[in-house]
């Protein structure tokens, strides 16, 4: 069975792009504490749309659904989940929100995970939420023509216990040992569960709750308030293509993570920016500033189409009301022009 020891990595030479990416992660990581004591309040909100764009995204990536109107009243507890998907969706909220306000009480071993998984599958009642595989499973790839066929085989089932807890304990000791940066770190880890598959189900999201989970650990909480899972949602097709990259030649130790640690690092860095740019968004609000010199604002940056439920979003110190009566009052006077109607409507700049 393959062995685990992240020393090799910590002894590779990594290309100026990967050096350049952690550099300025490190950067924004050193602005993100000021940030976050400048403007508390406004941030709450920001981390409420995090938590359901999280949720959504990571849950569309499965395959695992709902509408955005369920979605919205299933998190404020207006309603309950009416099938299986929406009881996954509500999983995957109550072990985000688990690491959200608990992060650094939550160990990385064996145990642990399985309580995340048991979690995650509770709502939905899964026999086997909590456990490791007892079937050996696969991982495929859909073609064009519709055939279906194995990418790559992970651990055994009989492995997987002794596999996790060697993941486990090398990522613990690499840590410790402080030889090679946590953000080239995190990626390797994951990279590596992902190739043991330790789970008849719920392996992908699993593997995104973790890659929050070390991330806050490590104090790179851009997570809580822009969601990571979402920019993956948005690059899903690089996503699979950089860990197919990643996983040739595991079991013989001769893989190379390095497209994962790439789009993974370069997944980090929009968020930040993402974060920071709504934070300026936040302190350019000045005393005299109406909700409709912040949207215009808004509008100003943007290039192409927009929707209503983008500009909410990006205008986080305003409610919903306000922003969708400034984009009214933008329309009326020709600054923007909406096309299509209602949730297939957008906006667009009249000197588009």
């Amino acid at each position: 069975m393959r062995s685990f020891d992240y020393n090799t990595l910590a002894n590779k030479t990594w290309d100026t792009d990967i050096l350049n990416l952690v550099a300025k992660i490190h950067e924004c990581k050193g602005r993100q504490d000021l940030y976050i004591r400048q403007k508390p309040v406004e941030l709450d909100r920001l981390v409420e749309i995090a938590r359901i764009q999280s949720t959504e995204a990571s849950n569309r990536i499965e395959g695992i659904v709902t509408t955005s109107g369920r979605m919205k009243k299933l998190f404020e507890e207006k309603t309950t989940p009416r099938n299986r998907d929406e009881d996954e969706i509500m999983g995957y909220r109550d072990v985000l929100n688990t690491i959200h306000e608990s992060y650094e009480y939550i160990p990385i071993r064996s145990s642990y995970i399985q309580q995340l998984h048991r979690d995650l599958l509770k709502r939905a009642g899964s026999s086997f939420g909590g456990h490791f595989k007892n079937v050996q499973n696969y991982i495929s790839e859909t073609r064009e023509d519709g055939s279906t066929v194995t990418r790559f085989v992970p651990v055994e089932p009989s492995d997987t216990p002794q596999a996790v807890d060697d993941l486990c304990n090398a990522y613990g000791s690499a840590i410790g040992n402080e030889k090679l940066d946590v953000l080239i770190l995190i990626p390797a880890f994951i990279s590596d569960f992902l190739c043991i598959h330790p789970f008849n189900d719920g392996n992908g999201r699993m593997s995104r709750l973790l890659t929050l989970l070390l991330l806050y650990q490590n104090g790179y909480s851009v997570g809580k308030y822009i969601s990571i899972e979402k920019q993956i949602e948005k690059t899903k097709d690089r996503y699979y293509d950089v860990l197919k990259e990643s996983d040739q030649g595991w079991y013989e130790e001769a893989n190379d993570p390095t497209p994962f640690i790439r789009y993974m690092l370069q997944v980090i860095l929009a968020c930040y920016t993402e974060f920071e740019e709504r934070v300026g968004m936040m302190s350019e609000t000045g005393a005299g500033s109406t909700s409709y010199d912040i949207v215009k604002r808004y509008v100003e940056g943007k290039i192409g189409r927009f929707t209503g439920a983008e500009a909410i979003v990006s205008c986080p110190s305003l409610g919903r009301s306000s922003v969708l009566s400034a984009l009214k009052k933008l329309t009326e006077e020709g600054y923007i022009i909406r096309k299509g109607s209602g949730r297939n409507s957008y906006y667009v700049r009249f000197d588009n």
